[in-house]
């Protein structure tokens, strides 16, 4: 036998992600692991890794009590992982969108919030509030292909937007332009004092 024989049995529970909770998202199945570790205790949080779409809890065998405590806290969220509100992060990796475009889009109603999430920064005291979004509701945008409709819309909006800038913008230099163009009666006082004979007439007295 080995003088150094190891003697530990490593303690380890998987439980596979489904594509229901994930969406097709690697960006999602790495923030419901950090929703995972929130739950568990500091010291434990390291414990759980993501690997291949599971999620593995692993310990060594004397930390017996410690890996059954979270054990149950990882399976009773597990119950529910489905319904896992879905962060900005995770809904642009889902639906293959740009911020700019899910910050238009929530503005105008075309995505439907479905709340607000406060959080603190790691490290700092600053908190930053962000909506989420319902899973349900991401996987029928991403079933249904909106989000192309969306973006023809919006070409097609920018595009008229365009064409009525370009409109105003010429009839305020067309209008600009006939301010300083000369009024019909500009010139007669020139052509009165050219006239012949007017001295003779007002000198004959025609204009007492």
């Amino acid at each position: 036998m080995p003088k150094h024989e190891k003697t530990d049995i490593e303690l380890l529970r998987t439980w596979t992600l489904p594509s229901k909770a994930t969406l097709g998202s690697a960006v999602r199945a790495h923030g419901i692991l950090l929703e995972m570790r929130a739950r568990l205790p500091i010291s434990l949080k390291k414990s759980l890794v993501l690997d291949s779409g599971e999620l593995v809890l692993s310990m060594p065998a004397e930390a017996k009590p410690e890996f059954h405590a979270a054990a149950a806290i990882v399976s009773a969220a597990m119950t529910d992982i489905e319904s896992l509100p879905v962060i900005p992060r995770e809904i642009q990796d889902i639906l293959t969108i740009k911020p700019a475009e899910r910050h238009r889009w929530l503005a105008d109603g075309r995505l439907p919030s479905a709340g607000t999430r406060t959080v603190r920064l790691a490290g700092r005291a600053r908190q930053i509030t962000f909506h989420v979004f319902h899973p349900r509701v991401v996987e029928e945008l991403l079933d249904s292909g909106a989000v192309d409709e969306w973006r023809e819309d919006d070409v097609a909006a920018a595009a008229e937007n365009r064409r009525r800038a370009a409109y105003k913008a010429k009839l305020t230099r067309s209008l600009k332009k006939g301010s300083r163009s000369p009024s019909p009666d500009a010139g007669s006082g020139e052509a009165k004092a050219e006239l012949t004979g007017w001295e003779e007439f007002r000198r004959d007295g025609f204009l007492r």
